[in-house]
């Protein structure tokens, strides 16, 4: 068996990094894609590589050169790489898919080692390797019918979103037959090159080829096996982190994107923290039926949306602003402050990230679950006077949760100390208590140096609509606050769902009520593995300090490397022991981390 490389394209996509390049030079975590291709097949004592070359030619062959690959290469030239597509390039070694049984691949790709065994080991002579479509792939896919047989090749422009989960998508590498290459697929790619010309891709000719009575080719599914395609430096930041070679660093790479994890295949992501049971497929589907309108039309200002949310949380409109998410008006609001501010911590660190350091007053509770009481709160700060404290609740990360009843002697404390009070009350709605929230008219009139800041994002699980409030009877830093940002600071997706939110209120109760049933059950399976002390929470996650010697850090790394979970580890925020936090999912979900906990804290109990 050989291998054939295409490698003649220019990758403008990747601007400057093929200006002197190319495409299979471009770097991923300090090693060229062609180097970490030709290692790979070097290990399978192949009969020969063959490479098509083109743009850069010269400076890729010698630079293989210096690479000491043991399997004979021959290189195969395209003079006219940059008027010519992928089809005729492969046209150029077709003597060479005459004589030798193939392994065919295009030169963008990074993947795992298993990916060629899965072609290899398996004894069917004909394969296109593909994988389950997802939304972060594009180009051509297939449909296959339950023996593997390709139904038909679904190029881009014939792609139909409707039709998606039937999809897989190609991986541009293939097995090839010699008898196939010969009988099939050099005369039907010949034939095509004659009728259509030069500037085609080989997957059209394999196309036609599904189109015969009896199947020639089968798809090869993947089953989780890594693999990316680099097109455009966003993939090429994203293959970064899926393939570097040192765990800590992979993982890293996950921690410091903050989101878009839709574009890493079977994460499961227990790090960021958005109910599972809102919104429902009905609210989704109002919001489907406008996309087009909405896509194409400017939001309204900020005084029309004021208005919106004053209208969802009964609040006169001069007392909110939104922002777009919490953290926009977090910031707006703490560069607004002076004098010393009281942080409890561990907590959301936003609020102390945004002040300066030597004005911070912080509590540290003494309770090993790290609850504390407005009691604790006002004796620690009593004769410390503080302009300002800021409360999180439940807080984050420990789910501790101060009552209502509790909290509003604390508004009134803050009051008879002139301090100005903050509660972020951003997962509020996950607790249990009678009432929940302090956005209420009499309260908010109760004192001018109350504001309250709530994340629509997490509680209403639409983190993508970037929606947050700040509410306060402070008039004058409301409005001050609405001139600052930006006239269209939220787009006009997130202002649909501030309208139509009101009439799925009882949708949104029934939801946070499964979130709480589901919550419960979650604490008790995390409660029966060993190596795990769980905190109360009354948030939708879990704070969890391991004992018996085991590591936050490796049982991260552990996690994302061979269970594609990722947590969030809180080792540089709690000092006091090893600590990691869980957001809570839907049970199917849970069921996976608990059996996944299990087993790593069994492997090193």
């Amino acid at each position: 068996m050989q291998a054939i490389i295409l490698a003649a394209g220019m990758g403008k996509r990747l601007k400057e990094l093929t200006e002197n390049n190319t495409k299979c030079m471009v770097k991923v975590n300090g090693k060229t894609l062609v180097e970490r291709l030709l290692g790979q097949l070097d290990k399978r004592h192949l009969s020969r590589i063959v490479i098509v070359t083109g743009y850069k030619g010269r400076e890729l062959i010698d630079y293989i050169d210096t690479l000491q690959v043991k399997t004979p290469i021959v290189y195969v030239d395209n003079p006219i790489y940059d008027k010519t597509n992928n089809i005729y390039s492969l046209s150029l070694a077709k003597e060479f898919l005459r004589n030798d049984d193939t392994l065919l691949f295009e030169s963008d790709l990074i993947f795992e080692d298993s990916v060629i065994d899965l072609l290899i080991d398996d004894p069917r002579e004909n394969l296109a390797l593909v994988d389950k479509y997802q939304s972060w792939m594009d180009g051509t896919c297939v449909t296959l019918d339950d023996h593997d047989a390709i139904e038909q090749f679904i190029p881009g422009n014939k792609f139909k979103y409707a039709d998606r989960d039937r999809y897989y998508k190609t991986v541009n590498i293939y097995k090839f037959s010699r008898s196939f290459a010969g009988e099939y697929y050099i005369p039907f790619m010949e034939a095509y090159l004659s009728a259509l010309g030069e500037n085609e891709y080989y997957e059209q000719v394999l196309r036609v080829i599904t189109m015969l009575d009896e199947p020639v080719i089968r798809g090869k599914r993947l089953n989780g096996q890594k693999w990316y395609e680099i097109d455009d430096i966003q993939d090429l930041d994203i293959a970064m982190s899926l393939f570097a070679d040192d765990e800590e660093e992979r993982l890293h790479r996950m921690q410091e994107r903050y989101g878009g994890y839709w574009r890493y295949p079977g994460m499961l992501d227990f790090c960021y923290l958005v109910t599972p049971y809102y919104p429902t497929k009905r609210l989704k589907a109002e919001l489907r039926a406008s996309f087009d309108q909405l896509l194409t039309a400017y939001p309204s200002g900020m005084k029309v949306n004021a208005l919106l949310a004053a209208k969802y949380f009964n609040i006169h409109q001069e007392n909110i602003v939104v922002g777009n998410g919490a953290a926009e008006l977090i910031k707006a609001l703490m560069g607004r402050f002076s004098g010393k501010t009281g942080f409890i911590r561990p907590t959301f660190e936003e609020y102390p990230n945004r002040y300066a350091e030597d004005l911070a007053i912080v509590y540290e509770p003494a309770e090993p679950d790290f609850s504390y009481t407005v009691d604790d709160l006002t004796a620690f700060y009593e004769g410390k006077e503080i302009s300002n404290l800021i409360l999180i609740n439940p807080d984050n990360p420990s789910g501790s949760y101060i009552s209502h009843k509790d909290l509003l002697r604390l508004i009134e404390w803050a009051k008879a100390h002139r301090s100005r009070l903050v509660v972020d009350e951003s997962f509020s709605d996950f607790a249990v208590d009678e009432q929940t929230t302090v956005i209420t008219q009499e309260i908010v009139d109760s004192y001018s140096g109350l504001y309250i800041v709530k994340s629509i994002s997490k509680s209403h699980g639409v983190p993508g609509l970037r929606l947050g409030i700040l509410v306060s009877s402070d008039t004058q830093t409301i409005a001050e606050m609405k001139k600052e940002v930006s006239i269209w600071n939220i787009n006009s997706f997130a202002e649909f769902y501030m309208q139509i939110a009101e009439k799925y209120k009882k949708d949104y109760a029934a939801g946070l009520q499964k979130l709480i049933e589901t919550r419960e059950r979650f604490i008790e399976k995390l409660k029966q593995i060993s190596g795990l002390r769980v905190i109360p929470s009354q948030a939708n996650y879990v704070l969890i300090e391991l004992v018996n010697g085991n590591s936050a850090l490796e049982l991260s790394k552990r996690l994302l490397i061979d269970h594609h979970i990722l947590i969030k580890d809180l080792s540089a925020k709690i000092a006091s022991g090893q600590y990691i936090r869980l957001a809570v999912l839907d049970d199917e979900s849970n069921a996976v981390i608990i059996e996944a906990l299990r087993s790593e804290l069994k492997s090193r109990g």
